[in-house]
């Protein structure tokens, strides 16, 4: 089946379009609420929230730009609600606390993607949303303020406290395989 196929049987309400629908993205969307959620029981339940909404919603897509980028869209936005629902607080942790000197580039070599995507998880909610948002998926300050209800200024300060905060991971990572 061809994508514009798939499309259009899935606005049909055709089983056979959703299931390929669903088995042509579901793995890498899987990804990107893996990046989002806390644990793989909550990127399911984000996973299947956005198809849910994919399937409810196929008919606005205009085959204006790539169907996959439509789908990520519908996803991340699935992955923003959930959180949402957990009513997360953009706080302020200590400025200090962070305080890391310069990384030489060599240092994140060692980390495989796995590793990596474990540090990114246990950065805090408000950090990881913003991080995930502008780091990974592209979006603008102003685009992640309008999708969080923040001010631009927050998601910037929200992306360098993660980055410190990952930096600093890092280290106590660097130190430990020392």
């Amino acid at each position: 089946m061809t994508e514009f196929e798939i499309i259009e049987g899935c606005k049909n309400k055709d089983p056979r379009s959703q299931r390929a629908l669903f088995d042509r993205f579901a793995g890498k969307m899987m990804g990107v609420c893996l990046r989002y959620a806390n644990d793989a029981s909550e990127a399911e339940d984000m996973l299947q929230d956005a198809f849910l909404r994919i399937f409810q919603h196929i008919d606005q897509f205009k085959f204006e730009g790539a169907f996959e980028g439509w789908v990520r869209r519908v996803v991340v936005n699935a992955a923003i609600r959930t959180i949402e629902k957990k009513k997360i607080q953009y706080k302020e942790l200590e400025e200090n606390m962070y305080d890391v000197p310069r990384v030489e580039a060599t240092a994140y070599n060692h980390l495989n993607q796995e590793e990596l995507l474990k540090l990114i998880n246990q950065l805090p909610d408000g950090y990881r949303m913003v991080f995930n948002l502008s780091a990974i998926e592209g979006y603008s300050h102003e685009e992640i303020g309008v999708m969080l209800n923040i001010q631009p200024g927050t998601s910037r300060s929200q992306l360098v406290k993660a980055r410190k905060m990952l930096q600093y991971q890092i280290l106590q990572l660097q130190k430990v395989a020392v």
